[in-house]
């Protein structure tokens, strides 16, 4: 694997690099900014972490390598989505999808698909998934004002959370009342046109605490993030035409309206979370051909009510139910061959360059516009005992059911053509209803019941054993257990050794998927499943400095891949690969003065295909990540940020002839510059991403040989004001 390359980095980075700087895990009680600058390294290895266990646990006890970021080193960040917060996180990589119009994907020890359903995002303890493709709603981009903690663990959960529970679990707590002083407002406008507006706010209604909040976040995205050639362009050098967009840009412009409400009392908390998203650009195409018309619109619903059944603290059990809904309409329109493309068409009405039946021109491009609403509904009824000496007992049983309802409108494709056209228009056939569509309507149902119990065996020991237990209607059962041991041997070194299995359920479109002219689903498909064992090892080296190194290990069998189909232009989704990864992370926490905060991580993993021995495509073999934190005064903040990124590895070339150059290194650095009271309760900012306006790029397909270009050097200025 390369080495870092000190001469990329900042001065400061490279000074802590010598200096085996080391980020380790940190988080705030509080919302406040002031506070935050002023809590002690004890102070933050005390934050509490609810999802290691399901149970409020102080981080440094958690049997979990986790993160916390609170709102108050949210606010100091200058971040404005969830995405540039989790880029802080300990070996956690934000790159971008080939797969899914640039989508984000959290990349966590090697494991990195294009959908990315193996890392689960809940909101609330709520999971977020979109069930066609198994992972998140498409191009989710959520903004971080409604935040007040994000909870982050890197290894498996299912045997607390079920289902993509696999490589990472990510929990997104919004603000209660309590979170919110009184009303704030505000917005900002940055480069590429980009403008931010929100508020929130909290009250009292009779006995129940309301807390409300409201983001709208837009952008037309950067125009320097340019292709010079896409899969048109080869299909016009092929056929004779000349209709590619490219040279272009990525389609990266977006519209998001986020809003929150909460509602509690002392037995019952209600929230209610809608996410649009309207007119995203689609990326790079979804067939890897420039498509600046093209779009992605996304309506989500979520609510959720939670009764305790027996409030009173001095009760040995402490009983819960909750219920979720989540509804989620999502609708797409690509024109994924630009007007006036000549395409070779099968008899289903596909493209095929093997067995062809004849050549059609699209004189308004070939359009395809898919969509569904999708449904999830769960019940969850936990019970915690606290009855038995040096014992937590929690007790879990529930049921889930997931369905999508697909629809469909397209110009090619079966129902549609059938390969003797010569010319073919715009006009668009409807096959939702029909044999025809992309997806069958499908539905599955969730049972599942768990047991855990946390054990205080001394003072400095403390077992953890967990075990779930899930019946799935469309491919059976599986069953994950987890054991933990932490123990905290002085007031210097605590020990975490961890083991735990997950799974990963097939997704709607790798079952049911058909009438696609590139791949097809597979209802015979068994779960992922993975093994992990870590151990982890805390150590003060003074009140000044913490410093962690996490060792892990893991087994990934039947990953879920599309294969080619033997004398076809088709893929089917088959268990078709094992994964072996091991790799180490190191962190430090430094605190030199009251004032000053300077966190940094190496993370290093070696992940391979169980098979070939190769390494696995695109996923970041190394990354080194420093954040520094400076109150220059009462008013004035700086935070700046280091991301180096390196040691990817490209997927086998298919052929000699189109071996592609190795995937560069890139160091990104942001700088935050923060004023508090320019005007009495009025806060301003300014932040710079990208300060040296590096050529960074994420890897691409084949179809676009150049890697997808990052955003060029971007400023943004912020107001704050708080009504008191």
């Amino acid at each position: 694997m390369r080495a870092i390359t000190i001469k990329r980095c900042p001065l400061f980075a490279a000074v802590l690099l010598c200096s085996q700087g080391l980020l380790a895990e940190q988080g705030s009680p509080s919302t406040s900014l002031d506070d935050f600058y002023n809590l002690t390294l004890a102070e933050l290895g005390q934050v509490e972490i609810s999802i290691a266990t399901g149970n409020n646990t102080p981080i440094d006890q958690a049997p979990a390598i986790a993160t916390v970021i609170t709102a108050g080193e949210i606010q100091a960040m200058g971040a404005r989505n969830l995405n540039e917060l989790l880029e802080t996180v300990p070996g956690l990589h934000v790159a971008l999808s080939s797969l899914s119009r640039l989508d984000s994907v959290y990349s966590i020890r090697g494991i990195h698909t294009g959908f990315n359903p193996q890392v689960l995002l809940m909101m609330n303890g709520v999971p977020v998934q979109y069930n066609v493709q198994g992972g998140r709603p498409t191009l989710f981009r959520l903004p971080v004002t409604s935040i007040e903690r994000v909870e982050v663990i890197r290894g498996p959960g299912s045997a607390i959370y079920g289902a993509d529970a696999y490589a990472g679990v990510i929990n997104v707590i919004t603000k209660d009342a309590d979170a919110i002083e009184g009303t704030q407002i505000g917005g900002g406008v940055g480069s590429f046109n980009t403008r931010d507006l929100w508020l929130q706010t909290a009250t009292k209604w009779n006995d129940v605490d309301v807390a409300f909040s409201m983001a709208y976040q837009e952008s037309d995205g950067d125009d320097n993030r340019r292709v010079n050639a896409d899969l048109q362009s080869a299909l016009d050098y092929l056929l004779g035409t000349n209709v590619s967009k490219a040279p272009g840009s990525l389609s990266t412009r977006y519209s998001v309206l986020d809003t929150h409400l909460m509602l509690a009392s002392e037995q019952i908390q209600f929230n209610l979370w809608n996410w649009r998203s309207a007119d995203a650009g689609v990326g790079a195409g979804g067939a890897q051909v420039l498509d600046p018309t093209g779009r992605d619109d996304s309506n989500l619903w979520m609510g959720d009510v939670t009764y305790r059944l027996n409030p009173d603290d001095a009760d040995a059990w402490d009983n819960s139910a909750r219920v979720s809904y989540l509804h989620y309409d999502q609708k797409s329109s690509f024109t994924l061959f630009p007007a006036g493309t000549k395409l070779l068409i099968g008899q289903d009405g596909n493209i095929d360059f093997q067995n062809p039946v004849g050549m059609a021109v699209f004189t308004d491009g070939y359009i395809g516009k898919p969509s569904g609403v999708a449904e999830d509904v769960q019940l969850d009824l936990v019970s915690l005992y606290t009855g038995f000496e040096s014992h937590r007992v929690r007790f879990a049983v529930g049921s889930r059911y997931q369905s999508i309802r697909p629809e469909e409108q397209k110009n090619f494709g079966p129902g549609v053509l059938d390969g003797s056209e010569i010319i073919v228009d715009g006009t668009l056939t409807d096959v939702s209803n029909t044999d025809n569509v992309f997806l069958v309507d499908s539905s599955r149902t969730v049972k599942y019941i768990s047991l855990q119990d946390e054990w205080q065996i001394a003072n400095e020991l403390q077992f953890t054993a967990g075990v779930r237990h899930d019946d799935y209607s469309d491919f059976g059962t599986t069953t994950n257990p987890r054991m933990a041991l932490v123990w905290v041997a002085n007031d210097r070194l605590t020990t975490k050794l961890l083991y735990g299995s997950a799974f990963r359920a097939p997704s709607f479109t790798e079952q049911f998927g058909k009438n696609n002219p590139v791949v097809l689903g597979n209802p015979d498909l068994d779960p992922e499943e993975i093994d992990t064992a870590e151990i982890s090892f805390a150590y003060s080296v003074s009140k000044e400095l913490v410093t962690n190194i996490t060792l892990f290990d893991y087994s990934a069998r039947d990953m879920i891949e599309f294969v080619q189909d033997e004398f076809a232009t088709t893929k089917t989704a088959a268990n078709a690969r094992d994964q072996d990864g091991s790799g180490f992370e190191l962190e430090m926490n430094w605190k030199p003065s009251p004032r000053l905060h300077i966190a940094s991580s190496y993370a290093r993993q070696d992940a391979k295909d169980g098979d070939t021995g190769r390494a696995i495509p695109d996923a970041p073999g190394q990354q080194f990540k420093v954040d520094l934190n400076w109150e220059l005064s009462s008013k004035w903040f700086v935070h700046s940020q280091l991301n180096w990124i390196g040691d990817r590895q490209r997927a086998p070339a298919v052929a000699p002839a189109v071996e592609r150059s190795p995937i560069d290194d890139y160091a990104l650095v942001n700088l935050t510059l923060r004023r508090k009271n320019i005007m009495p309760e009025l806060d301003a900012s300014l932040v710079v991403r990208n300060l040296t306006n590096e050529d960074a790029r994420e890897p691409s397909s084949g179809e676009i040989a150049e890697d997808y270009l990052l955003e060029s050097r971007s400023f943004w200025v912020e107001l704050r004001y708080n009504f008191k």
